[in-house]
């Protein structure tokens, strides 16, 4: 440390000295530094803002692999703890175009390195700009293209850079379902080859990607993977952590598929990972709400208690007002937390009724038509619990045409047909029911960080079935 801070004030008087490659390694160095407990000092971050400075200078120089070392050393600098500063960004900004008009010549683990670095930046709130979104794209075509050279390593790294900036609201592209039907196969060739640290990345990963990723294709993959978590023994608990949420978003979309084949093996293997992550007493929420999800699957009394935030969407308040406006006799409990698991947005008690109102980020890229793996997990959940789920897509409670037939349709369901109350009346304008988004911790719960806040979507003017899951 004190060799690093004598060498400091040099990088910084003789910058103007340095080539591309030099700038390159210096913050490459410093991003290894910061990464192994090096303090992020007044004076690295003086140089670390002077370099950045340099490479947009000296950016017509810069061969593929420099670009590579460039942006995963500002990832992993972000990553811990330098902000997201004005230079930073645009020294980001300066590199994405390069990354598009050079895309045929990176590697492998410069194509995997640099997915994995633009969804690490993306998750501490780089925005995912058009030129962003494009370098993205390109990417994705090289994993395609070079699919039979990755290594275990670089399999994991680039499903989970893909399910991170699907979580961050990545829209979805062929190319990006066309990158991960690329990839997963390739983990059952080398299934024998992925260290803890893999196996965790890409259980997590495969299970947030939800329907994005075929059932069969999902299922295959974990069982070629959870074996080898009882013969590893190093997992870290952030590792069992991850792999016993992937697990169970496993058995919850087995559960939810009427036509598939019920997997006793992979339960087993969720019952192992919570005593487990039991033992590890851990004291964060997000580990402690897994814990809990896995305790309500397996019947099992879980040790821990959490006590969630309430939060209610603009668009969720709109509903039920006016379901309430037409059912005037109905029961209606908001943001009720139902056998400790995150709270359920309506619940009709009577009826052992649940209405989620699900917006934009319970798909992937906000299509309203792919759920995710911590929406098809809450869901099931809800089901094995004995409750009736109805969900609507937030672009459906819009507008008043495109609220009735839901309104009707819940009529239905509760025994009262929808013409003895006559037509739905709407008492409220419309004109500002767009979406909110408050803090919808409820419908994600995962081992990533919180997301991010999402953008509006524009509503589609097809009305898809209402979607229903019936305790058996």
């Amino acid at each position: 440390m004190e060799a690093a801070a004598a060498l400091l004030p040099h990088v910084n008087a003789q910058k103007a000295d340095f080539t591309p490659p030099a700038i390159t390694n210096l913050l490459w160095v410093m991003a290894k530094l910061a990464n192994s407990g090096q303090e992020l000092t007044p004076e690295l971050k003086e140089v670390v803002s002077a370099l950045l400075r340099h490479v947009n200078a000296q950016e017509a120089h810069l061969k593929p692999q420099e670009i590579t070392n460039l942006l995963w050393a500002m990832a992993k600098l972000v990553d811990n703890g330098q902000e997201l500063t004005a230079g930073l960004k645009e020294a980001v900004a300066v590199l994405l175009p390069h990354v598009n008009v050079q895309k045929d010549q990176f590697v492998p683990q410069a194509i995997a390195n640099l997915l994995w670095a633009m969804a690490k930046l993306v998750d501490n709130g780089h925005e995912q700009t058009p030129e962003f979104n494009e370098a993205v794209a390109a990417l994705l075509t090289c994993v395609i293209v070079q699919k039979a050279n990755f290594k275990p390593q670089e399999i994991a790294n680039l499903l989970w850079a893909m399910a991170k900036l699907v979580d961050n609201g990545q829209e979805q592209t062929p190319e990006l379902k066309e990158a991960v039907v690329a990839l997963l196969p390739l983990v059952n060739a080398q299934k024998d080859q992925f260290i803890a640290q893999g196996i965790a990345n890409l259980l997590w990963a495969t299970a947030k990607l939800g329907e994005l990723v075929e059932l069969n294709v999902a299922t295959s993959a974990f069982e070629s993977l959870v074996y080898r978590i009882r013969k590893n023994l190093q997992f870290s608990q952030e590792e069992i952590s991850m792999s016993l949420w992937g697990v169970m978003v496993c058995c919850a979309r087995l559960a939810l598929d009427s036509n598939a084949n019920k997997n006793n093996v992979l339960e087993k293997h969720m019952d192992d990972l919570l005593t487990r992550l039991e033992n590890t007493s851990p004291d964060n929420e997000e580990d402690q709400s897994i814990m809990i999800m896995a305790a309500s699957w397996l019947g099992r009394a879980c040790p821990v208690v959490r006590h969630y935030q309430k939060a209610i969407s603009k668009t969720q308040a709109d509903f039920r007002y006016q379901l309430q406006s037409c059912i005037p006799s109905l029961r209606i409990e908001e943001e009720k937390s139902l056998n400790s698991l995150p709270p359920v947005d309506l619940l009709l008690p009577d009826h052992n009724m649940v209405i989620e109102v699900q917006g934009p980020s319970h798909y992937v890229g906000g299509d309203f038509k792919t759920r995710k793996g911590s929406t098809l997990l809450k869901i099931a959940l809800l089901q094995k619990s004995g409750f009736e789920v109805i969900e609507i897509p937030v672009n459906m409670l819009w507008n008043q045409d495109l609220m009735k037939p839901y309104i009707d349709q819940i009529k239905t369901r509760i025994g009262i047909p929808p013409q003895e109350l006559g037509s739905v009346s709407f008492n409220r304008g419309w004109a500002d029911a767009a979406y909110v988004t408050g803090e919808e911790h409820l419908e994600e719960t995962n081992p990533a960080k919180k997301k991010k806040r999402r953008r509006k979507r524009t509503a589609s003017n097809r009305l898809p079935p209402i979607m229903t899951q019936v305790s058996s």
